[in-house]
């Protein structure tokens, strides 16, 4: 029997399916968390075979001594997981301590966690990157953005998410940073990239131990997660009817560049909304990051509405496997809506259900940790064509005051960019 030591199985709260579909394939499944047992919920707690509570995840010796006791009580461990961002280099150090394996050492960080380091293996993929500039002084950022012109884009070069990206358009803005930084970050490093215009497309893929991919989907932000977050606005983002061949091509390019093998990846790409000469033409594919974990959030079961299958399943399948015979049916839009509370918006929660009750997947509040990227109340929902999920997106942000209603008028503007050509064309 092998042995898989889950880390956080307890959050996001949907993961406790991967640790189901590993326990219904065979696999031995052992949770480390810093919840109390007695608070998981009934479905993770019948999905490991056991678990052990840390005071803090945070604290290393804390985890290693909880692996520790599970390699002595089960003997080798053979996969260690969390499927997490935030928890990936810790993943990595406990396999290099322990001798597993079947996943990124803590060799492997720098290129699958340091956005800088990303783009010489994207770049080995023969996808372009933007340019960048590590930040330094005011005079070393000025002159990069002498050559790339405002706006830039800065973020820890190891960040999670779009935590503590700024968006600087002048000089006094760049100044303002870069004293916030002195006084808050001193010892963080950041990243400074010429501004992309551009919506995000997404490569979200199961791969294999031989770095094929078994599954495949993808999913669009038209608005980004940085100005969702800085803006504190509505947040959307959808899972695409059918994945677009350039970036099927982009990413599997990335997965063999990147040397992933046996993991869910989720990587982000530009999709440019106009000429950069930089970079290329509209509607090419430039590189944004990699992300060697599932999409965050709610996204699995979102994949799992948009493909009528069960990703968790597919997944654990290769994990116990190799490959799986999980059948994929038909597909579908899948859309994600977050409402930020405290806006006025035009419809109730209460009309919104009764209108789109037979479109809707799932509706529910959303976690305090992921508020701030998602919005506050989730709708996620089902739609054969665009013009439908189009129609979902204008009545569930549709707003009543001006200031919201122009925030609604750019979002309208952002939706008819339309889809690519080669998505369209698979229809």
């Amino acid at each position: 029997m092998q042995n898989f030591i889950f880390i956080s199985p307890n959050f996001p709260t949907n993961y406790w399916q991967f640790c189901r579909e590993l326990k219904n394939n065979g696999l031995n499944v052992l949770g480390i968390g810093d919840q109390p047992y007695e608070e998981l919920k009934p479905e993770l707690k019948a999905s490991l075979n056991e678990y052990y509570k840390v005071n803090s995840l945070e604290n290393y010796d804390e985890v290693y001594r909880a692996v520790a006791f599970f390699t002595f009580k089960y003997g080798r461990i053979d996969w260690l997981e969390s499927n997490n961002e935030y928890w990936l280099e810790r993943d990595a150090a406990l396999r290099t301590d322990f001798h597993i394996t079947s996943g990124f050492q803590t060799s492997d960080m720098p290129r699958i966690k340091y956005k800088s380091k990303m783009k010489e293996y994207y770049q080995k993929a023969g996808i372009s990157t933007a340019r960048y500039h590590m930040v330094d002084d005011l005079a070393g950022c000025k002159a990069f953005v002498a050559q790339v012109g405002y706006p830039v884009v800065v973020k820890p070069d190891n960040g999670v998410g779009a935590s503590d990206t700024h968006r600087l358009s002048s000089d006094k803005e760049l100044e303002a940073f870069l004293a916030y930084k002195e006084k808050e970050h001193p010892d963080v490093a950041y990243i400074m990239e010429e501004f992309v215009r551009a919506e995000v497309n997404s490569y979200d893929a199961i791969i294999d131990a031989h770095g094929n991919p078994i599954f495949e989907a993808g999913n669009v932000s038209p608005v980004s997660i940085m100005d969702i977050v800085n803006n504190d606005d509505n947040s959307i983002y959808y899972i695409i009817k059918d994945l677009p061949e350039d970036t099927r091509a982009a990413g599997r390019a990335a997965v063999k560049s990147f040397g992933v093998k046996s993991r869910f990846v989720h990587f982000e790409f530009f999709r440019m909304t106009d000429d950069q000469a930089s970079m290329g033409k509209k509607g090419q594919i430039v590189a944004l990051e990699v992300n060697m974990r599932p999409c965050g959030g709610f996204t699995p079961d979102m994949i799992d509405f948009a493909r009528s299958t069960n990703v968790y399943k597919i997944w654990a399948d290769m994990i116990a496997f190799g490959g799986t015979d999980m059948p994929v049916g038909e597909h579908y839009y899948c859309a994600f809506v977050g409402r930020r509370d405290g806006k006025s918006f035009v419809y109730s929660h209460e009309q919104l259900m009764q209108k789109y009750q037979d479109n809707m997947r799932m509706v529910d509040r959303i976690p305090e940790a992921l508020s701030g990227a998602m919005g506050n109340q989730m709708y996620v929902a089902t739609f054969s064509t665009r013009d439908e999920m189009e129609k979902f997106y204008s009545d569930v942000l549709a707003v009543t005051d001006a200031t919201n209603a122009k925030v609604q008028a750019e979002l309208t503007k952002v939706l008819a960019l339309g889809e690519p050509e080669a998505a369209v064309a698979e229809k």
